[in-house]
């Protein structure tokens, strides 16, 4: 199965024994949506809700961090996801928060996990059917691992920034990303983290919500001063659009590229981090 699959393949797996379909919609507070909701009331027929703010690890003083390997086992296995299974994942949010979806699930051990290209939204628009209320799945065994190699933490940053070993990149807009607009939380800097390259998120989607091509891809990345034969550590404001970019370069065989799971909520809060504004 490949990492990005149409509205048209998915229609014609549906009813697979080995194919799961998710849910992964997540919006924050200023969209004033409510995803499940959304899901009860529209969903791809077979779909289950991967309730992404609870996929957290509740100790942590940042919002939004990774769970542990054996919390998300538990969710998924509890989702009906385990070996063995082919995982879709879609999502109707402005955040396209699937990808967080998807990287949680790549890191945590599942081996074929795509995303549906233009969610459910092109699905929708194409006269596709609809489902209501939720859908359970007998629970399946998932066998996780926890493989880190691809997290970074605010230490790991730092370093870098005397080491230069990896290039930054951030997927906030370009206004949150020079310090033009301040942050909607009045206890973070504005600006970003020094040396960083700027690569918001939206610009890799087409008016439709699908995906750029590859090349366009390629594209953007290479206008944004993104040096793609460097290993690559991608941040936004709570570590969720920063997997848009991941999963960008992923589309474009570059998988060299790590999450900085507290990104700006983290950085942006601790007054002794070195911050910069403007361009670059």
């Amino acid at each position: 199965m490949d990492s990005l699959v149409s509205t048209q393949w998915l229609a014609d797996e549906m009813g697979a024994s080995d194919l799961r379909i998710v849910d992964a919609t997540a919006f924050l507070p200023e969209h004033g949506r409510y995803p499940l909701l959304e899901y009860e009331a529209c969903h791809i027929p077979g779909a289950v809700f991967m309730d992404l703010s609870e996929l957290v690890d509740t100790a942590s003083p940042i919002p939004n961090t990774l769970p542990s390997a054996e919390k998300f086992a538990s969710r998924m296995q509890a989702l009906g996801l385990g070996d063995g299974s082919r995982v879709v994942i879609y999502d109707d949010s402005p955040i396209k928060s699937a990808t967080r979806a998807w990287f949680m699930l790549t890191m945590f051990g599942a081996q074929n996990v795509a995303l549906l290209d233009g969610g459910i939204a092109k699905w929708k628009s194409e006269g596709r059917p609809c489902a209501q209320g939720t859908e359970t799945l007998r629970q399946r065994h998932f066998t996780v691992w926890s493989d880190d190699a691809h997290v970074r933490s605010k230490a790991d940053v730092l370093a870098n920034l005397a080491s230069h070993a990896e290039q930054l990149i951030d997927a906030r807009g370009a206004g949150r990303f020079t310090g033009d607009v301040p942050e909607a939380n009045p206890a973070l800097a504005s600006g970003h983290i020094p040396g960083a390259r700027n690569l918001p998120y939206s610009t890799l989607f087409n008016p439709d919500g699908t995906w750029k091509s590859p090349e366009a891809i390629k594209a953007a990345f290479e206008a944004a001063d993104i040096n793609l034969s460097r290993p690559l550590i991608s941040s936004c404001g709570s570590g969720m659009t920063a997997n848009v970019l991941i999963f960008a370069a992923h589309l474009i065989g570059k998988d060299d590229v790590s999450l900085y799971d507290g990104s700006w909520s983290e950085w942006g809060l601790d007054p002794a981090t070195p911050k910069a504004t403007g361009a670059v």
